[in-house]
């Protein structure tokens, strides 16, 4: 079982920055994939960003082309902790950013089904 906390969410004007971290339970984090999803009002979930899990010291992330070279995802797993570091930031990005944990996540796949485990979300509010 993996409890999920986020926090860093908050109002920014566009083209600010926000950086949003998602602290885990447990001591099995480093073998979990970590995602952030987002939902905005009257929207479906969708996928932001992923990272695997380690492979050695080495780390995959990958993007939504939506948000590709303006997030950015990191983990630390001594502090059992995910970011996401979000810069240049649009009214379109306000949404509920949620963070969630996958056993066996297939690198590139979109697909929240793949992960397990969520955590209660943190408001993003971007104003124009």
């Amino acid at each position: 079982q993996v409890q999920l906390v986020e926090s860093g969410g908050g109002l920014v004007q566009a083209g600010g920055s926000l950086r949003l971290s998602c602290a885990a339970s447990g001591r099995t984090f480093s073998s979990y994939a970590m995602g952030w999803f987002r939902q905005a009002p009257g929207k479906e979930r969708e996928f932001v960003a992923a990272i695997t899990r380690s492979s050695g010291r080495t780390y995959y992330a990958y993007y939504a082309d939506s948000v590709k070279g303006r997030f950015t995802i990191s983990r630390d797993n001594a502090k059992n902790t995910v970011y996401l570091q979000m810069n240049s930031l649009k009214p379109e990005d306000t949404a509920v950013y949620t963070c969630a944990a996958a056993q066996r996540w297939t690198y590139a796949s979109e697909n929240r089904n793949e992960f397990d485990y969520w955590g209660q979300g943190t408001q993003v509010t971007v104003s124009s």
